[in-house]
């Protein structure tokens, strides 16, 4: 080859070198102008800048604290009902449930009513006042405010031997006055009705009369048939040796969640049977509520604070997130 010939090939690959450098210059400098064009992101990057994850999410919508232990008011409940107000505290204050420790009053709904009348506590979440408990109030000066806060059933319950799984308002009604004693007379087996009662001023004995009897008379049972607690009754129904012919009554979530027993069943009343959807709905026919009670003449901002919040949207949530049903 001739040396010309070598000249012209060494400038050939003298040039392509340099346009290669220009080439690499313009566009490592066009990557530094355009940080969004540069190399891909690696799993670490892509980590970090993907969606929150939904514990995240909760965490950031979670409501702050409203109260403080200091400032708390002093809330007292009915049976039932004490699950729903450690909820409420827990969110109100910012803490775990576990962290709680109130004290209840454990027996009857009176003692409830009594302690809010006597200026004991602030606010009581309870079922519906007796009237026992309205004529306290009045010898005692007090007024009450009486807000309904959940919704509830009041239900029927009877052994799972018992094959017996519905009945008619009327049905029921003629049990407590005495007029059917039977179970044979309902479509059951042959055998005595055994109706068992809770005391007067417990609030299920309470929700009896007024929703159920009505203006009818209810029978006065023998001694062993009254049960002071509400578990006890239960208990009756499932555990008693003549426990298939036994019958009794409380509110739904109490036999549905806080004291269910495999031995009992809630029967359906004019062929609706009690479940969350039909109360909220308003299928079942045997409806009661939950209710906020304060002193009318109580002017500390706190204990109106608290029923405000458990009557918001926010308080609503906890209701049915703890398993009852808001009225709103």
């Amino acid at each position: 080859m001739k040396k010309s010939g070598m000249y012209i090939i060494a400038l050939a690959a003298v040039i392509a070198i340099t346009a290669g450098c220009v080439y690499w210059y313009n566009s490592a400098t066009a990557e530094l102008d355009n940080p969004t064009t540069a190399v891909p992101a690696t799993e670490s990057t892509t980590a970090a800048t993907e969606a929150p994850t939904e514990a995240t999410e909760k965490a950031e919508e979670k409501n702050e604290p409203i109260f403080t232990l200091e400032n708390y008011p002093k809330v007292d409940a009915s049976l039932a009902i004490h699950p729903l107000v450690d909820s409420i505290a827990a969110d109100f204050l910012g803490v775990d449930e576990s962290e709680l420790n109130f004290e209840y009053t454990t027996t009857r709904s009176s003692e409830v009513y009594h302690n809010l009348i006597d200026g004991k506590v602030d606010v009581i979440f309870a079922a519906e006042i007796s009237e026992e408990d309205k004529e306290y109030a009045k010898q005692q000066g007090v007024e009450l405010n009486i807000i309904p806060a959940t919704s509830s059933a009041f239900v029927f319950i009877v052994n799972t031997e018992n094959p017996v799984d519905d009945l008619t308002f009327e049905q029921i009604q003629k049990i407590y006055t005495g007029e059917i004693t039977n179970w044979s007379e309902v479509g059951g087996d042959d055998g005595e009705i055994i109706p068992y009662q809770r005391p007067t001023g417990s609030g299920s004995q309470t929700a009896m009369l007024s929703l159920v009897m009505k203006d009818k008379e209810i029978m006065t049972p023998p001694t062993s048939q009254v049960q002071g607690d509400m578990g006890e009754l239960i208990d009756a129904v499932a555990e008693y040796d003549n426990a298939k012919n036994a019958f009794g009554y409380s509110y739904f979530y109490y036999v549905n969640t806080m004291y269910k027993r495999d031995t009992i069943k809630m029967i359906s009343v004019d062929g609706v049977a009690p479940t969350i959807e039909t109360i909220k709905n308003g299928e079942y026919p045997i409806y009661t509520n939950g209710f906020i009670v304060t002193r009318a003449n109580d002017d500390n901002a706190n204990t109106a604070k608290w029923v405000e919040a458990v009557l918001s949207e926010r308080g609503s949530k906890i209701i049915e997130d703890a398993g009852y049903v808001p009225v709103n």
